[in-house]
């Protein structure tokens, strides 16, 4: 039997306390002893050995550093240190990607109290919240935050603000004297109080039942921690793309070693074509260029508002079908506002969002003030009385100090120019009656200025307040309050509360003096009815067109939510998530359903309400389960598992808490959830640019394999050397393949549908591409190093080869102004539009220009100064890829077409 289906007597029977004096001194020791202190544990990571190592498990870089050791053997100790450098620095470049470990579990451990109050042999103490045990009695006081799970055994007028742990929008009632006989989800337990919620409200006392990892917090932090990092789509294409590399590397080396020995070649030289082969298939630089390119992404993501904290994250973005996002405080404001309000038994639409004092009243379309209408003016009056909620503006941000409903109350008079506080200095405040949980209202008694007696005024539930009045006031008058009337008011309520808003009545009664020892019986009895007030927890304006975008671009947007199922509809149906009450379930019916059936209703459902931490986990793997590449938004607790088994976790910046921030791959700025969509554009720019510069790369790399394998072939000197052909891979091509990441977006990038996960990096067209591409590069330079062999034969191989190089190096500057489209041609795209490209291809031509001219370089690079008959040669074959490339286009146009 769960906690919350106990009584009060029955937990104090069964972890052996009592409910007026607690445990004893001697108890409470022995079962810290039994159960542990109330702290969150951490489990180990990895190492920083671990991670190091974890670096050199790729299938290309395992290649390399054999190429390296191949290299030490046979005396080529400066081909080997070239390759180890580049080894050394990608795995500096991956354990910098990890960056920090992660630091959920420490969030979690800040957000509980650092101590409680508790009565121990019978005398109140206050102690660390870690020496809390089962069975401890804990008093509860308005600003508290709760040490531990609560089984409440006294509550007077006790509120507790839920949202980070079920996201329910407004803090929850609390009766200790309920007992539950079924089972009832985490935000309807009345008679439980959670770890590192907070209280807003009132008193109580409560039994502590769970601590450290028993509690609902800890069960969350434990969850996360079971959840294993998973590879993002790029990760994975880029392991395959890695292994069909190698394993084609591996497979061509040996074909040539077997070919030159055939040929009476010997062993060592064939060790070191073998190496060059291996040099020219990989490309080394990729790793490095990801990297750089997916954090000029990150930069660029700041600028719209979104801090990605894992480099890989930025292109998962890009592949997002789907986004599960929280309601409170991401498509919502989490600030409490009127809309409605019925005065003068007319219903006026109020303007304005959160608690800025600043919005119209309209009614039937036209601005209406307090100077005409009386009724409306006597109703703010009341709601900014029958008040304990203040309007704060110190930080420069207006934010309510008390409770949300009353603090949108005082926001509403404020809109209205009346100020709580001047107003409650003109009408004292002399006695009142708290608002409690069975009788749904609150009473204060105030002086009237200029000796006219003292009023009464009520707030609380409409249909309570309602059968409590026997007068109303309309324009002034006070009338009887008629069935017909009463009959057209409870109208009202209903359609408000169908609308998903929080309703409230006001009332008041007169009396010529303060009446001795009010009650609720004498005193909220034969009142005069003023009106309601309808309010909701208001949409982002900027949300509904973020929505609409998501449709636009293909993906998917599900709110999932700890709030009721009718509020939670109404603000999707408002924002075009949803459009029938089909599309929306309560997530006490996925407890009955199986992971396959949860699969099916997933495809459908847009709103999950009033679900636990685990049902959101459940949805979030039912859409993964589906091949969606799903993001999950969320700021509270109760979003962190969701957020942490997502492919692509976000946080909201401002009102996120840390446990959020610290799980979540992204964390937006602004907690506008306009900056996910504008995210998911970015992401799909960066994978797009990163297409670009795998074809851009692995064209060039292709056609230096099929210059070397085609020269041993014809059984010819190997006509580049490993050193020649790092510089290229490392130097010549990084510089465009980075400019290539910087690519602007396609304009109708958010007009297609999010890619299939499955896609491979190379597609069809690409795999077209990088064949014709490849074999241009290779016959232009091949042909390029027949002609200089013929005219300066192999005495001057040196020379020979370096017009070969020198041309290689041309033909992939000119062909990168080819890869920065798949579709469209350099006429359409312009040559200068990336300036990036300009300044990169300048670059690493001058950089050829001085391994070419400057002596010393000779020397390590082994090449000879080029005379101008040398440039022509280069210059006549270079343009040729440029020239198929673009051709390429042309006719793959045409047969798509």
């Amino acid at each position: 039997m769960e906690w919350y289906q106990q009584s009060p007597e029955e937990v104090a029977q069964s972890l052996d306390t009592s409910l007026t004096s607690g445990l004893s001194s001697g108890s409470a020791q022995s079962k810290l002893e039994t159960f542990g202190p109330n702290e969150l544990k951490e489990q180990e990571g990895k190492s920083f050995l671990q991670k190091l190592i974890a670096q050199f498990s790729d299938f290309l870089i395992l290649i390399l550093i054999a190429a390296a050791l191949i290299s030490v053997f046979v005396g080529e100790a400066k081909d080997a240190i070239v390759i180890m450098s580049i080894v050394i620095v990608n795995a500096l470049l991956g354990l910098y990607q990890e960056g920090k470990a992660e630091k959920a579990l420490e969030a979690l451990k800040k957000m509980a109290s650092p101590t409680a109050k508790v009565l121990r042999d019978g005398n109140p103490q206050e102690i660390s919240s870690s020496q809390l045990v089962p069975g401890d009695l804990v008093i509860l006081e308005t600003g508290d935050i709760i040490p531990a799970d609560l089984r409440l055994v006294e509550s007077s007028n006790l509120k507790v603000e839920e949202a980070s742990l079920t996201g329910e929008s407004v803090p929850v009632e609390k009766r200790a004297q309920e007992t539950y006989s079924e089972e009832v989800s985490l935000g309807d337990r009345h008679n439980m109080a959670y770890m590192s919620t907070i209280i807003t409200y009132g008193r109580g006392k409560g039994v502590v039942v769970e601590t450290a990892e028993g509690t609902e917090i800890g069960k969350i932090a434990a969850m996360i921690q079971t959840f294993e990092e998973e590879p993002t789509p790029l990760q994975k294409k880029l392991n395959q793309l890695g292994k069909v590399l190698g394993m084609t590397t591996i497979a061509v080396c040996v074909a040539v070693f077997g070919i030159g020995l055939l040929q009476g070649r010997e062993v060592l030289e064939m060790f070191m074509i073998s190496i060059s082969l291996a040099v020219a298939a990989i490309p080394e630089g990729l790793p490095a260029i990801v990297t750089i390119v997916l954090a000029i992404g990150m930069n660029k993501m700041v600028e719209r508002n979104a801090i990605v904290k894992k480099l890989l994250a930025v292109e998962t973005l890009g592949a997002t079908s789907v986004i599960c996002t929280d309601k409170t405080g991401t498509l919502t404001q989490n600030e409490m506002t009127v809309v409605k309000v019925l005065a003068d038994n007319k219903l006026i639409e109020v303007e304005g969002t959160g608690y800025e004092p600043v919005g119209d009243f309209k009614l039937e379309g036209s601005t209406i003030t307090t100077k005409e209408s009386s009724g409306l003016k006597l109703l703010l009056t009341i709601a900014a009385l029958a008040n304990d909620a203040k309007l704060d503006n110190s930080s420069g941000m207006y934010r309510i100090i008390g409770d949300p409903t009353e603090g949108a109350l005082v926001t509403l008079a404020g809109k209205a120019g009346i100020d709580s506080a001047e107003l409650n200095h003109m009408y004292k405040r002399i006695e009142e009656i708290p608002f409690d949980s069975e009788r749904k209202m609150m009473t204060t008694f105030h002086d009237m200025p200029n000796d006219e007696g003292v009023s009464s005024f009520t707030k609380g539930a409409p249909d309570i307040i309602i059968g409590r009045c026997n007068r109303i006031i309309l324009d002034g008058r006070v009338r009887e309050f008629t069935p017909e009337l009463k009959s057209e008011v409870l109208r009202v309520n209903s359609d408000l509360s169908r609308a998903a808003l929080r309703v409230l009545a006001f009332a008041f009664k007169e009396y010529a003096s303060l009446p001795a020892d009010p009650s609720p019986d004498k005193n909220e009895s034969d009142m005069i009815f003023v009106g309601l007030t309808g309010m909701i927890d208001p949409p982002r304006p900027e949300a509904r067109d973020a929505i609409a975008l998501c449709k636009k671009a293909g993906v998917n947007a599900i709110m999932i939510t700890g709030d009721y199922k009718e509020t939670a509809f109404a603000i999707a149906k408002d924002l075009g998530m949803a459009e029938t009450e089909d599309q929306a379930m309560m997530g006490e019916k996925l407890d009955g359903l199986s992971d396959e059936e949860l699969q099916e209703v997933v495809k459908n459902t847009k709103v999950f309400a009033r679900v636990s931490p685990e049902h959101k986990v459940r949805i979030v793997s039912a859409l993964r389960a589906n091949g969606d590449i799903a993001a999950m938004t969320g700021d509270g607790v109760n979003d962190a598992l969701a957020i942490k088994k997502a492919d692509i976790g976000v946080s909201m910046g401002i009102t996120g808490t840390d446990v959020a921030k610290n799980t979540a791959e992204m964390i937006l700025t602004d907690d506008n959830f306009a900056s996910i969509v504008a995210a998911v554009e970015e992401g799909r720019i960066i994978f797009s640019n990163i297409k670009k510069f795998v074809y851009f790369l692995l064209s060039c790399n292709i056609g230096e394999i099929l210059l070397v394998f085609t020269s041993i072939l014809m059984n010819l000197p190997v006509p580049l050397l490993p050193i020649q052909l790092l510089w290229l891979n490392l130097v010549t091509d990084s510089f465009p393949a980075l400019a290539l990441g910087v690519e602007k977006g396609e304009p109708d990038i958010m007009n297609q549908p999010p890619r299939n996960p499955d896609e491979a990096i190379l597609d069809k067209r690409m795999l077209v591409g990088v064949t014709f591409q490849a074999i241009a590069v290779a016959a232009a330079s091949l042909s390029a190093y027949l002609l200089a062999l013929r005219m300066y034969g192999l005495e001057n191989i040196e020379e020979a080869r370096t017009i070969t190089f020198a041309t290689l190096i041309v033909a992939e500057l000119l062909r990168a102004y080819s890869s920065r489209s798949q579709k469209f041609t350099l006429a359409k795209i312009g040559v200068f539009s990336n300036k990036s490209m300009v300044y990169a291809t300048l670059g690493a031509f001058l950089l050829l220009l001085a391994v070419i001219y400057i002596p010393f370089m000779n020397g390590i690079f082994y090449t000879f100064p080029l005379t101008f008959v040398d440039w022509e040669i280069v210059l006549s074959f270079a343009f040729i890829p440029l020239v198929v490339g673009e051709l390429t286009k042309v006719v793959m146009a045409k047969i798509s077409k």
